[in-house]
Parts: structure tokens; sequence; C-alpha cells
């Protein structure tokens, strides 16, 4: 009981001024809704680099761009973070059909998974073999699925609001697909893209081939999901046609490349960091608008805006413009290692890596104690449509600093449009609203703030 009633007073205590919060958190939307910059930065990201894949000529222009862009802002110390990252390339476009008949074929859109071996250069054509998911392939056994290509097209659940947990419920059948079939000789993999809308654009993404030899390994592509329906059709209708297709990427050496890193030091507690971040590379299809150049002129912009305001934080606050979280995480891992080798102490990381949609809320990765705090600052965001606050990850290039006395937090964006965009090439700058953007900027400055005000309440403080 004495434990409970700890907690309750140290999130209570000490209260925050609703009038002075208020405003503070009103002029830091109105300073990103009227004088913003983060638009601008990624409309430079976008359509004057493009496509940002880890090891790329591109990535190194952002990595170049970005860091002028927060030298020109007068922080007090920028520097990049060295991080040998992958470096996979796409080679030509891929090239796919579906063979009804000999003869008889028809063009479907497809395209090669990020890590996946080339076909030969003749490319491969055979039977398919349909899957909902990788445990089916146990249930058919090597005598139904050597010499084939394995279809797998189980589709992101519709049913689900939360579309990030549909995508969660099949990206396996991506990510370790060609493993998996590998084992029971497949000639190849297909797997239906991760979309909930019917297209015709396929989307890459990662995928692993665990601790397969690298002459065994099996080429995967994406196909477009009005593809994948048409191929699952087909089937039906007869399922002794054939699929080819061709694709001539390429893993080569890992190369160098970095995170970008801005600091402006704490006025009181500069042992105390904060962190907001995304991830600068993208993949190749698109130019990485949305994921993740969003999150990282946002971020920016944090540090813009307290810089403009004139606010002087209490404690360190950093942006960190993390390198290949696409297909390695490098970066994030990189930018953790570093931290914990100096001594350095993070009280609290802040991620934007869903997309510049319409800020709705934050996912918070912490103790009870400080998800009763942040929720009891609910009230200052809901002028803003801000309202959902729940417990879950904080992203991907964070989650390597976790530890007890830590705050990990994720801008959550409306999601109901992003699996459109996600690793295709339609995710592309004119598909960012330039208000929905300023306002995520704005939503995570303010919740910045009000950490750097209140601070964390960690197991030691609770213990005493």
């Amino acid at each position: 009981m004495k434990k409970a009633w700890l907690i309750l007073l140290l999130v209570a205590s000490p209260m925050f001024s609703q009038s002075e919060d208020e405003k503070q958190i009103k002029s830091i939307y109105n300073a990103a809704l009227t004088q913003g910059k983060a638009y601008d930065w990624l409309n430079h990201l976008s359509n004057q680099i493009g496509g940002r894949l880890s090891g790329s000529i591109q990535a190194q222009q952002a990595v170049e761009y970005t860091k002028a862009q927060l030298d020109s802002l007068g922080l007090d110390r920028v520097w990049l973070q060295e991080v040998m990252v992958p470096k996979w390339v796409r080679g030509t476009p891929e090239f796919a059909y579906i063979e009804s008949t000999p003869g008889v074929t028809n063009n479907v859109p497809i395209c090669a998974l990020g890590g996946s071996v080339a076909t030969p250069a003749g490319g491969i054509k055979a039977n398919v073999i349909e899957v909902s998911g990788i445990e089916e392939l146990k249930i058919l056994g090597k005598e139904k699925i050597a010499g084939k290509i394995v279809f797998f097209n189980r589709p992101m659940d519709p049913t689900l609001i939360s579309t990030f947990q549909a995508y969660s419920g099949c990206v396996d059948q991506r990510y370790s697909g060609a493993e998996e079939a590998g084992k029971y000789g497949a000639a190849g993999v297909i797997v239906r893209s991760m979309n909930l809308r019917l297209d015709d654009l396929p989307h890459t993404g990662s995928m692993s081939y665990g601790n397969t030899a690298v002459a065994e390994r099996i080429p995967a592509a994406a196909i477009s999901t009005n593809a994948a329906e048409l191929l699952s059709t087909t089937l039906q209708l007869n399922p002794e046609i054939k699929f080819f297709f061709r694709q001539n990427c390429q893993q080569l050496a890992d190369v160098k490349s970095y995170n970008v890193i801005g600091e402006i030091k704490g006025s009181t507690y500069p042992n105390e960091i904060m962190v907001v971040g995304g991830h600068l590379d993208s993949w190749d299809l698109g130019d990485g608008s949305h994921d993740d150049g969003a999150g990282c002129v946002q971020s920016m912009e944090v540090l813009r805006l307290f810089k403009r305001s004139g606010y002087r934080p209490q404690r360190t606050l950093r942006v960190v413009l993390f390198m290949n979280e696409e297909n390695g995480l490098r970066g994030g891992n990189k930018y953790a290692e570093v931290a914990k080798n100096r001594g350095e102490t993070h009280i609290f990381a802040l991620e934007s890596d869903a997309g510049g949609f319409t800020p709705r809320g934050f996912s918070l990765d912490c103790s009870d104690a400080n998800y009763a705090r942040v929720q009891g600052w609910k009230k200052l965001f809901e002028p803003y449509l801000i309202h959902l606050f729940v417990k879950g990850g904080g992203g991907a290039d964070i989650g390597p600093l976790k530890h007890d006395n830590m705050v990990l937090a994720g801008l959550m964006p409306d999601s109901q449009r992003y699996f459109d965009h996600h690793h295709a090439e339609n995710d592309t700058f004119e598909h960012v609203n330039k208000r929905e953007l300023e306002l995520g900027a704005a939503t995570m400055a303010s919740l910045v703030y009000l950490i750097d005000k209140y601070g964390i309440i960690t197991k030691k403080s609770i213990k005493g």
C-alpha cells in the first residue's frame, strides 16, 4: 500500500501549470504551422535526392544534406557517427508473367525483396503452389514443393483497425518465406505485397535467409495485390499454370555510412539525454517521403522549434537520423553501443516512423508510473485532437537504448493510408500533406517539452 501511495505522489508531483504549459504548447503549434521548415526539408530529400537505400550514393547525399541543415540551426554540436551498413542493389527492373497455356501469358508487376538473390540470367519458370502461411509448408512437404515457386498469399487482415497489427500478422511470410520454402526444395518465392488496398504496385521490404548457405538461397519477390488476386484465381481454374520471373539484384560488401546527430546541451541536467529521431535510409522504389523522410524532418524540426523560441531545455536534447533501419538496424544498434560505451544516461527517446499523416497520439514503452504521468498530460493535447496514449513499442531504432529507467515513445499518426505507400513506388512527396506533417512535428516537440520540464520517474525515486 505504501508503494502505491508513493507512485501516486510521484505522478502528481510536480503538478504542471496548466496555463503555462498550454501557452508553451500553443506557441509550438503556432510556430510549426506558420513558420515550419519540415516540409521544405522533405521536399529536398524526396525530390532532389530521392530513394536512399543503405550504402547508396543517395543515402550519402542525404547524410550530407541533413548535416548541413542541422549545422545551420546553430545547435551546440552536430556530428556524424560512422556505421558500416549492408549494400544491396536491385539492378535492372524485374519482369514476370503468368503462363496459362504455352505461349499465352499475362505480365504482372513484381519487385525483388530486399536482400534477395538474383534468378538465373534467363529467369525461372515453374509451376506454382499457393499457401497462406509458412506453417503450410510442413504439411505439404518436399514432395509437393520441390522445383515449384511457392506463392505466399496471406493478405493483411482488413478487419483490424490497427493497420500495423494487420501488417505484423502476415509479414513473416515476406521476411522468412524464402528461408523456409528453400528447405523443401522450392525454386523461388512470390509474396503478396503487404498492402490493404488492391492496386498494381508491388511493395518491397526486408527478408532473411537465416543460416542458409549462399549456394542454396532462392530468389524472392513481392507481387502486387491485384496480380496476387489474378494469380490465385488463375491457379484455381488451372493448377498447372506456370509463373516466370527474372531479377538480377545483388548483395555487395558492407560500406561506410553515418548516423547524423545534432545536440542542444541541457542547461540544468546536461547528463540526462533525450532523443528524437527517424531513419534516414529508405527503399529505392519511391523517394521515401513517408518512410521515413517525414520522421527525419519532424525530428529536425523539434530542435529548430526550440532554438527559434529561445527555449533552452534543462536536459540535453539530441536529434538522431539513423541509417539502415530498413535492412539491418545497424544505425540504431551503433548509436546504442556508443552510448553504452560512453556511459551516457538516456532518459527518453521518441521516434517517428509511421508516416507523415495526421498525428493521433503516442505509443509508450515505460513503467506504469511514467505512463500515468504522461496520461496526466493528455488534456494538454486534446485541443489538437491528440487523444491516443497507449502502451506499446517506441520504435525499432530507439529500441536498443531501452533500459528500466527510461521512457520510449513512438508518434502515432493515423495509419489507414500508410500501407498504401509503404515500401512502394508511390511513397513520394506528393502524398505527404504539409499541414499533417507540421502537426506531427509540433506534437513531438510538445511531448519533449513536457518530459524536459517534469522529467521521468525512476525506480530509484520510487524506492526512495
